[in-house]
């Protein structure tokens, strides 16, 4: 579903994504993890086609991004890490807008949201300005903007953030069901936890370039033996251990959704 071939971007002299490959089946949850300034998000934008990589490929669904944009992202539904939202619309609104962007037909549509609305628990709140809307509540109706055309592939960018407990199990419910379905998610995450509770496949980039990739047992299995926990993991083959700067720019939430 995702295929991702010696993928790289440059800023003159810096590589903030270096020549990277990822293949990335249908119905796999994959996360792809990171500390901050390591490559993440830069990675999604290409992906995502938002921005154009200064080397490589990028095929959703068989479609290349760059070449077939318009039906690359028609399969695609997309979180991006600082998404924004008419507010002086309703939610309903916003939802009938992004299904009007994807070309769902009218009486589609129309069922499409409610069904949405209904499962992220949205429906009291559907005629109400996004605005109002909290925090959990505007990203729990993007996860419903994301999905209205049903698409093949979800792309979320800390997708955690803001749920309160409740908001972030109905979400990982959600992944799990969508994957069986044949749905498959990309994940970019802080919450370990999260990625090691969900994720069949994960990647770890460090530096714009990938250090670890596969299982969570291909994982303990590049570590140092007898590491366990996806933290320890992660720290011991990012870091040669925990190191401070490590420490310090990643979260590690008890709770999901903290």
């Amino acid at each position: 579903m995702l295929q991702i071939t010696n993928l790289s971007k440059n800023y003159g002299d810096f590589k903030a994504v270096n020549n990277i490959s990822l293949e990335v089946e249908p119905g796999t949850i994959f996360a792809f993890l990171g500390t901050n300034g390591a490559g993440k998000t830069t990675t999604i934008r290409m992906m995502t086609g938002t921005l154009q990589p200064t080397s490589g490929t990028v095929y959703i669904g068989g479609y290349d991004i760059r070449k077939n944009p318009i039906e690359a992202k028609f399969l695609m539904g997309v979180i991006p890490d600082r998404p924004y939202i008419y507010g002086k619309l309703t939610g309903y609104e916003f939802l009938k807008f992004m299904s009007d962007l994807y070309q769902v037909p009218h009486k589609e549509s129309n069922i499409r949201i409610g069904e949405l609305l209904e499962h992220y628990g949205l429906t009291n709140w559907q005629n109400d300005l996004v605005d109002g809307y909290s925090h959990g509540m505007k990203q729990r109706l993007l996860m419903c903007a994301s999905q209205v055309h049903r698409p093949k592939l979800l792309v979320v960018d800390e997708p955690m953030v803001g749920l309160d407990p409740k908001g972030a199990r109905l979400l990982k419910d959600t992944f799990r069901a969508k994957a069986k379905e044949g749905m498959t998610i990309f994940m970019s995450t802080h919450s370990l936890s999260v990625a090691e509770e969900v994720a069949d496949k994960l990647a770890i980039i460090k530096s714009g370039s990938i250090v670890a990739h596969g299982s969570l047992e291909d994982l303990y299995s590049q570590s140092r033996e007898g590491t366990s926990g996806l933290e320890n993991v992660f720290l011991d083959i990012i870091a040669e251990g925990k190191d401070e700067e490590a420490s310090s720019s990643i979260q590690f939430p008890q709770e999901a959704g903290e």
